[in-house]
């Protein structure tokens, strides 16, 4: 026994190892994508001050209206992270709490799955079973991106939470009655609306794990209510904060597709994509090129229909008998997972390397387990030296190439250079992806190169604003003066509602000494995303450039008679005062 103590305590901490030694690559990988709009442009950010805000108005929690989503929580680490790095000048320790947390919560994934494993069948090698069903989802390649893209710590960290709620419901009966297993899954939903899963996820646990029935038997009305009871309070908890948190969001959030019916037809065949993704990680991309199914009997779409089938017929089969059941909860909790991103609510992107974080957690499970049990099974044959070393072979090779695949999606991560240019070569059709390369180019005053990509991708999104933009920078940087306004204008029609629109005009015609142009653009910016910080930095300098020029008086006098506003009238009244 304490031979057997030493080994598994020497296992865990060898896979500790290689996680630190794997993940060693990425603390000082860049900001990325949704980072700037989130995190680096937003003011909020910067001052510690600023979280009870978080909780008031979902205006801060991004500089882009169309993704200010009620998401306080997160926020809320992002500036403690900013406090302990004081700035963003490394990214360091907004990495390291990521990743922090990621252990946290494979460690709970370990004691929830042997939990589940020894109710369904007790068994010496369940802990080494759960041990490597951990290890295979901690070093996986595709969550390479939720842990290196700081914004998406959403994910890990909505995640974590409802793995320690099911932990606490599983391990402290106790506490059931006075709700505590409830605590994280509260804060999960103020980090990201897919912990309100975890309701239906409990569900299938009850059903599964304590009172023991199959899916058939859960199928009896009598049996579906005695569940349900159990399940009640989480029910009513994630309905109502879901509300809570759809209320709260801000007018200007939009998710971002267009036709529900096309993206739910097309969500079939991206399941069976992530399913494959599991075991084959091949072409990883942070911002994929895939599009919707615009036909109902598009083979990809019956492909999809026909995977989900077959692994909820599989599912329904596995939670016949007590020892399968883990697999029939794994599968569940797959699809369960993917709702929220994978239904009927038209997201911007089809598919994305981050949303497989969550619904891996009962893949890994499930897979395993099915591993696992053939061992089982199969134990008094498995005396023989060559096959306990074939084992061993085999998870070490499946753990050091995934482990291997991940250090090198780290190293893609390092900087937007390295990460937009992989996109543009797994995801060629991808305009933003070509746009985003292009402008890693245009920083290094690579401008022909950086003109060549953008030209590439306004055949893919030429309405696009931001390649609008980017082009109006460049040309700027170019002195091709005139094309330069004329983009910056393009962008203000595409996308009146963008502030970034009216920020980089304003900067343009700063530059240009245009500074009175500049003005209502900064402000334009401003009362559509108050959070933008380099907007308000902007302002500020012009303004006191201008008062260098005239008078305080004369600039409110000018004030009240372009824009006779109460407030103009109080800053009018107030220069008077100041002068006597």
């Amino acid at each position: 026994m304490k031979k057997n103590a030493l080994l598994f305590t020497g296992l865990c901490t060898f896979f500790l190892i290689v996680l630190l030694l794997t993940y060693s690559n990425h603390f000082h990988n860049s900001f990325h994508f949704d980072d700037y709009t989130t995190t680096v442009n937003n003011a909020y950010i910067t001052d510690i001050k600023n979280i009870p805000l978080f909780f008031q108005d979902a205006q801060t929690h991004s500089v882009r209206p169309e993704n200010q989503k009620y998401r306080p929580l997160l926020s809320t680490t992002l500036a403690i992270d900013y406090w302990l790095g004081k700035g963003f000048s490394s990214p360091f320790y907004f990495h390291l709490s990521t990743f922090i947390w990621y252990l946290v919560q494979c460690s709970l994934m370990f004691f929830l799955f042997l939990k589940i494993m020894n109710e369904a069948m007790p068994h010496d090698w369940n802990k080494y079973i759960a041990l490597f069903a951990v290890s295979w989802y901690a070093l996986h390649p595709a969550n390479a991106e939720t842990i290196n893209y700081i914004y998406q710590r959403g994910d890990s960290l909505s995640t974590l939470m409802v793995v320690a709620g099911l932990v606490i419901y599983a391990y402290f009966p106790n506490l059931r009655k006075r709700y505590i297993y409830l605590i994280p899954v509260i804060l999960g939903m103020f980090i990201k609306e897919p912990t309100a899963m975890f309701a239906p996820i409990l569900f299938v646990y009850i059903m599964l794990f304590e009172n023991h029935f199959s899916a058939r038997d859960a199928l009896n009305p009598l049996n579906f209510i005695n569940i349900l009871k159990k399940a009640l309070p989480a029910f009513i908890i994630c309905i109502f904060l879901s509300a809570f948190v759809f209320a709260m969001r801000s007018p200007t959030d939009v998710p971002g597709g267009t036709s529900w019916f096309y993206y739910s037809i097309t969500q079939p065949f991206v399941m069976l994509h992530y399913f494959i993704t599991f075991f084959l990680p091949f072409k990883l991309s942070a911002d994929t090129d895939w599009k919707v199914v615009e036909n109902m009997y598009n083979f990809r779409v019956i492909v999809g229909i026909v995977f989900i089938g077959i692994m909820l017929f599989i599912a329904y089969f596995t939670s016949k008998r007590r020892e399968t059941r883990p697999v029939s909860f794994g599968i569940l909790w797959f699809f369960l997972a993917l709702i929220p991103t994978s239904s009927v609510i038209p997201l911007a992107e089809v598919m994305n390397d981050h949303r497989m974080f969550f619904p891996f957690v009962g893949l890994s499970l499930s897979v395993c387990w099915s591993l696992g049990l053939f061992l089982i099974r199969h134990e008094n044959r498995i005396h023989h030296i060559a096959l306990k070393v074939a084992i061993i072979l085999f998870v070490a090779a499946i753990l050091s190439a995934y482990a291997y695949g991940t250090h090198q999606r780290n190293k893609v991560w390092h900087t937007d250079e390295t990460l937009w240019y992989d996109v543009t070569i797994k995801s060629p059709t991808n305009g933003r992806g070509l746009m985003n390369y292009g402008l890693t180019q245009m920083e290094k005053g690579r401008f022909t190169r950086a003109e060549h990509y953008y030209k590439k991708a306004l055949g893919f999104i030429p309405y696009y604003s931001y390649l609008h933009i980017n082009m109006g920078i460049l040309k700027g940087a170019m002195n091709k003066h005139d094309e330069a306004e004329q983009y910056f204008q393009n962008a203000l029609r595409y996308d009146p509602n963008n502030p970034q629109s009216y920020f980089y005009y304003a900067r343009w015609l700063s530059s240009q000494h245009k500074f009175q142009e500049a003005i209502p653009l900064l402000e334009k910016a401003l009362r559509i995303s108050p959070a933008h910080g380099d907007a308000r930095r902007l302002l500020s300098q012009i303004r006191a450039r201008s008062d260098s020029l005239k008078t305080s008086i004369q600039h409110a006098e000018e004030l009240v008679q372009k824009n006779p506003t109460p407030d103009n009238f109080l800053t009018l009244s107030l220069e008077y005062h100041r002068a006597g």
